[in-house]
């Protein structure tokens, strides 16, 4: 079979936390571009986010960045990088301003809204709780995803006094300083273990309140230290990490399983105590992109263990890898200063149709208030043992600002963690589906998130619903009416013109659109498409009609869609129409059960946030209409102009479902070595199943232009894997030369958002050799 083709995609950038002053910077020529190095006069800081090089205040992209943090290097063959006026640091797209701009008119708090929950999921368990640990030693593993370097095998427990195997739950905490002087208060990054003088930062003890809440209630909790990754990850990894965490997780659940059979350095501790088929994993940040590596690494063993539950807080995604048949939750904080372009949706958007059989639900929430670091007491200034710092630095923002009234305290984004981490795992393992109602999109409230205001999105197992327009595509089911306009839009400013579909967020700047921010791995894959629905007169319209053999919808509870305002609109309403077949009608005006369309504040970059929320209409509010003989459902224009997101619209039953381990094959891409040639050329890379497929397997593929020059053209496309077969190859183009060169080129491919698999090794080195003599 021949190969795919992938075809070229334009590399653009949008132009916050200020970076160190620069000592200079160059601009070299090289074949097919320019290489650009900024030299910093002090160490990067040390954040989740991957740093990037900007010329005249607009991103290149990603930086490679030097083990001592004191150098960026671009290769690009974006022509703005021949001749710069400036050369900056810029994290998620955007470059740091020098200045703090004056305070704007505070924004008025939001109070919290909802339905208390008869329980409170943070309230004190029935089990007593001690606390105890491990330590096996800072160079106790080698990981692959770190080239063989070494890290600490370490951990605090949280063992709840009870009988019998308890449900264990496995927190990662992301990338922090490893190491800090306890005399002058500095932080190093660049060395493990920790250099003479110094001592590791603990970071792994700041989860310590919801990790005694639920062992309270009966979960064995054990938080994990990362200082090692973080030390090696961003220099000597091909992803920023995710395999060494994910590598990292393995090895304590593999301490843990021989612990509970009481063999090993840990079974005087854990001998009969834990439940190895009743895993949740929360990680922080990169530690949230580390625990769904985990999950696909556990995914791919011969006898995996039971992973049920996963919860990534505040989480990178450089490769978009997604996660079916997993109960998920992401949590994104609203005034998060470090990942600021909440790229962690992805693991939500990409997964929502990865699986058409996917038997778990997943939600998402957005935490108005809260910032980045407050999640982890370790990393809250005032509270910490250790340095640390506030990631939303501008104080005087009056959304975020420290003096903000709708900013929570430090205190507060405590409680409303803990609220939420414990009601997750207690929802999903313990089977409380009392808490169901903090992440189905039914407006649910804990008392003790105080007055935190959570907005929802929630996707119900496939099992438990019945799509009637996903508007990814526009079928021959869905009408536009009236003054309306609707496109499905995918992405943002260009970045993916090989799919044929037009950008999403067009006047947003990469932290402003979670849905659409590029990964850092595969920039130009197009994300989450959605319908652009536009109207210029009242009554424009989106209508989906229900085929006959579908019409009965009377089981389910509610109808729902994601909605969201575009940038270009201020106010907006729909009014919801389900007719049924008799051709009676029930109509709900979408502000009554949703606030779906009001704006999130904020007035400069990366406020205010575009976010799809999910409208959550009650079956009892449709009462005009039989349900059981159901014709279409329309989202008609209340007002004369606007324009809306729309996603995903469906009715449903939101249950927890149940973890599926292995339903999918696993997809890895092959790395391959070739000659450059003389001239323009292919080199052709193979993409391979763990087993045959019964529905044929999509992969986004992405080629990322880094090294010594640019001899390969950076390319996205899609590729598909015949149902049945086990392998599909694609052709990378090669700009082959007559010129010697010193030494081989390597390039990373990368294989992201698969349908109907999930990715295995997802990374691959295309080496290209000279064959003109050095």
């Amino acid at each position: 079979m021949a190969g795919t083709v992938l075809t070229a995609a334009v590399l653009v950038a949008s132009p916050v936390q200020a970076a160190p002053a620069s000592a200079g910077w160059k601009v070299e020529k090289v074949p097919g571009g320019h290489r650009v190095t900024l030299r910093l006069d002090e160490p990067l800081p040390v954040r989740d986010a991957v740093p990037e090089l900007a010329v005249d205040g607009r991103s290149l992209g990603p930086a490679q960045e030097s083990p001592d943090g004191r150098t960026l290097t671009v290769v690009t063959a974006d022509r703005r990088a021949a001749d710069p006026g400036s050369v900056q640091v810029a994290w998620n797209g955007e470059v740091p301003s020098a200045a703090t701009p004056r305070s704007a008119k505070a924004v008025p708090a939001p109070s919290a809204k909802g339905r208390p929950l008869p329980a409170d999921p943070a309230d004190p368990g029935p089990y007593a709780v001690s606390v105890t640990g491990y330590d096996l030693g800072d160079t106790a593993i080698e990981l692959a995803g770190l080239g063989g370097r070494k890290a600490e095998i370490r951990a605090e427990a949280y063992l709840p006094n009870r009988r019998g195997k308890a449900p264990l739950v496995l927190f990662l905490h992301g990338r922090h300083s490893a190491c800090y002087n306890p005399a002058t208060w500095r932080t190093s990054n660049s060395q493990w273990p920790c250099p003479e003088g110094e001592k590791p930062i603990d970071s792994y003890q700041g989860y310590r309140e919801p990790a005694k809440v639920l062992a309270g209630h009966g979960y064995t909790v054990v938080s994990i230290s990362a200082n090692g990754v973080n030390a090696a990850d961003n220099p000597y990894s091909d992803d920023r990490g995710a395999l060494a965490r994910g590598e990292l997780v393995m090895r304590h659940l593999d301490l843990l399983a021989e612990g509970t059979r009481g063999r090993g350095p840990l079974g005087s501790v854990f001998a009969g105590r834990l439940d190895m088929n009743d895993i949740g994993l929360m990680g922080h940040s990169r530690g949230g992109e580390g625990v769904v590596k985990a999950a696909l690494l556990n995914d791919g063993r011969g006898r995996p263990y039971g992973i049920r539950a996963v919860l990534p807080l505040a989480p990178t995604d450089f490769a978009r890898a997604t996660l079916p048949n997993i109960p998920m939750a992401v949590m994104l904080p609203y005034c998060d200063g470090d990942v600021s372009n909440q790229q962690g949706q992805h693991f939500y958007d990409d997964t929502r149709y990865a699986d058409a059989g996917d038997r778990a639900f997943r939600a998402g929430q957005m935490m108005m208030g809260a910032n980045h670091n407050f999640f982890n007491t370790e990393w809250t200034p005032g509270v910490a043992r250790f340095p640390a710092g506030d990631d939303w630095s501008n104080d005087n923002d009056p959304v975020c600002g420290t003096t903000a009234p709708g900013r929570l305290s430090a205190a507060e984004q405590v409680k409303l963690g803990t609220a939420y981490i414990a009601g997750f795992f207690r929802l999903v393992q313990g089977a409380e589906d009392r808490f169901l109602p903090l992440f189905d999109g039914s407006g649910g409230r804990a008392a003790s998130a105080g007055r935190a205001v959570v907005h929802t999105v929630a996707q119900a197992p496939a099992e438990d619903r019945a799509d009637l327009a996903t508007f990814t595509s526009l079928p021959g089911s869905v009408r536009i009416g009236g003054a309306a306009a609707g496109v499905v839009c995918a992405g943002m400013l260009d970045r993916s013109p090989q799919s044929g579909l037009p950008s999403c967020a067009t006047r947003l700047t990469t932290s402003q659109a979670p849905s659409w921010t590029p990964a850092t791995y595969a920039p130009n894959v197009p994300s989450t498409p959605v319908l652009r629905l536009t109207w210029t007169a009242a009554g424009g319209d989106v209508t989906v009609a229900v085929p006959p053999g579908s019409a009965n919808l009377r089981r389910y509870g509610a109808l729902t869609f994601r909605a969201a305002l575009d940038e270009s609109t201020s106010a907006a309403d729909l009014t919801v129409t389900v007719t049924d077949r008799g051709g009676r009608a029930a109509s709900v005006p979408l502000s009554r059960v949703s606030d779906a369309l009001t704006a999130f504040p904020g007035t400069t970059s990366p406020l205010p946030k575009t976010w799809l929320r999910t409208v959550r209409i009650p079956a009892s509010e449709l009462k005009g209409a039989d349900l059981s003989s159901v014709a279409s459902v329309r989202l008609a224009a209340a007002g004369q102009s606007g324009g809306v997101y729309l996603a995903d619209l469906a009715f449903t039953d939101v249950t927890t479902g149940k973890a599926r381990v292995a339903a999918l094959p696993q997809v890895s891409v092959r790395d391959l070595t070739v000659p450059e040639g003389d001239g323009p050329g292919t080199a052709t890379m193979t993409l391979s199943l763990s087993r045959r497929a019964k529905e044929p397997v999509t992969v986004n593929v992405q080629s990322i232009v880094a090294g010594t020059a640019p001899v390969i053209a950076q390319v996205a496309g899609k590729v598909v894997i015949p149902a049945g077969a086990t392998t599909a190859t694609f052709d990378v183009p090669l700009a082959g030369d007559t010129t010697a060169a010193t030494a081989a080129r390597s390039y990373q491919v990368v294989a992201s958002a698969p349908e109907n698999a999930v990715i295995g090794d997802g990374f691959a080195r295309l080496v290209v050799t000279d064959d003109d003599g050095v």
